[in-house]
């Protein structure tokens, strides 16, 4: 395997000493440049997968020198070295294409560390090259597959507030439906595409850690904050972020992110100035926010400042037309990824998939043509493929009481009665009344043969 090769540009020999030793005992390859001029002219004549350079240099700077290297060749991650008090210049560096920086003086191990987190998101970025010559078709809004009227207007909308600048959007939709994909639209078909997009889940932490992540904090603001960090929305800056489980905010955090939404500055955590930023914020959530906001959980204010152009993604079990195109999509993916030839699907595996209703939504979907794929070992994907593990375990668990008397009693009568009330249930679906047995289509029909049930 080829070595990564590391240009390493820094005007002070020891530094550049230091740094060649730390990083040749991890098997790089090593090449110096004595200051950002000599680097560039280094970096234009060769090939190098990661560039560590120090901020403050003689002649060009690492700001001049970030800009060069991301307009000739935006793939390879630029690191600085920072000292000086220029963390702000260093996040500002990262805004026009810097990876990440480090400060002055660092740990050897962390150096490392953050080097071997570039190459690796490089080596992803190289395997998945084909994505970005693609990128106008990913991110076409007929992407978002549906052909109900309800996915139409939705796709209608999302393209009109994706002209706006600054149009804030709240997403309303299941666990699964596609929010942050309609957010990656809009954002990547909106005068921000080629800017940052940040993407926020709001309930995967407590009220202190998620003031952290979202506005940064400055060095020594409490207990374990030993350098400056830039916050969720600084890192956004220009682009967009997405708010996810919005409806799980406390009412402190509310308050604190209202004023970011009207005034577009706030403060990092133990600081006093000021950070200005231009932002769209795109907030999903999967609660009725309206009753929140009666029952005194949600702020009104935030609630109107959120609510300016709301966009609703319905369930897929309430647009089941969707349904064949959505697996149509999937089947062709998975099927391209594990090199199999399977043409479609049985009219029963239509059928049962028409009839469940997918709590899960299109990822629930997603997830259930991969593992149908995988199973299938013919050319069409039948029911039995779909129905591999047990549908009934997601449903509340009941337990059902079947008195035996002294006389004793039929199992056969018990079983066809059962199958004639599941039937009933199901208002003469075979396949909803199978899913309601817990037994396949055609361990049904053998059943209703056996027992000679009018079909």
């Amino acid at each position: 395997m080829k070595k990564p090769k590391i240009l390493i540009a820094d005007d002070e020999i020891n530094m550049r000493r230091n740094l060649g030793i730390i990083l040749k005992n991890k098997g790089y390859d090593i090449d110096f440049a004595k200051n950002g001029d000599e680097a560039w002219k280094k970096f234009s004549k060769n090939t190098y997968d990661l560039l560590l350079t120090d901020w403050k240099m003689p002649g060009m700077d690492g700001m001049e020198l970030v800009k060069l290297i991301h307009a000739k060749n935006p793939d390879v991650p630029v690191i600085i070295i920072t000292g000086h008090g220029s963390i702000d210049s260093a996040i500002r560096a990262m805004k026009y294409g810097a990876y990440d920086y480090i400060t002055k003086p660092f740990k050897n191990e962390k150096i490392r560390n953050i080097i071997t987190r570039a190459l690796d998101h490089l080596q992803l970025k190289d395997e998945n090259r084909y994505l970005r010559e693609a990128i106008k078709v990913k991110y076409n809004f007929d992407s978002f597959i549906g052909f109900s009227p309800q996915i139409k207007n939705l796709r209608k909308m999302a393209a009109k507030v994706a002209e706006t600048h600054s149009t804030t959007v709240l997403i309303y939709g299941e666990s699964g439906t596609g929010k942050e994909i309609l957010t990656n639209l809009i954002h990547f078909n909106s005068q921000r595409r080629g800017r940052p997009f940040i993407a926020f889940n709001c309930a995967a932490l407590p009220d202190d850690l998620l003031e952290n992540e979202l506005f940064g904090s400055e060095k020594g603001a409490f207990t374990g904050s030993i350098e400056q960090k830039a916050g969720k929305f600084e890192l956004a800056d220009t682009g967009t972020i997405f708010m996810d489980e919005i409806g799980d905010l406390s009412l402190r955090a509310q308050s604190k992110i209202l004023r970011v939404l009207e005034e577009r500055k706030f403060e990092r955590i133990g600081g006093s100035k000021s950070i200005h930023v231009d932002v769209r914020v795109v907030a999903a959530t999967n609660k009725d926010l309206k009753k929140m906001v009666e029952n005194g959980t949600f702020r009104e204010d935030l609630y109107f400042r959120f609510n300016i152009f709301p966009l609703v993604i319905p369930p897929l079990r309430k647009r089941k037309e969707d349904i064949e195109p959505i697996a149509s999509y999937f089947l062709d993916q998975f099927s391209g990824e594990t090199g199999k030839q399977i043409k479609g699907f049985t009219k029963h595996a239509m059928e049962f998939m028409d009839s469940n209703p997918w709590h899960g939504n299109v990822r629930e979907l997603k997830n259930s043509i991969e593992r149908a794929v995988i199973l299938c070992e013919s050319s069409m994907i039948t029911e039995d493929n779909l129905m591999f593990e047990s549908y009934g375990a997601r449903q509340k668990n009941t337990s059902t009481t079947i008195s035996v008397p002294p006389e004793g009693i039929s199992l056969e009568a018990v079983e066809k009665s059962l199958i004639v009330k599941a039937i009933k249930r199901a208002e003469g679906n075979k396949t909803r009344a199978a899913q309601l047995l817990k037994i396949t289509r055609n361990a049904l029909y053998s059943r209703l043969n056996k027992y000679n049930i009018n079909q």
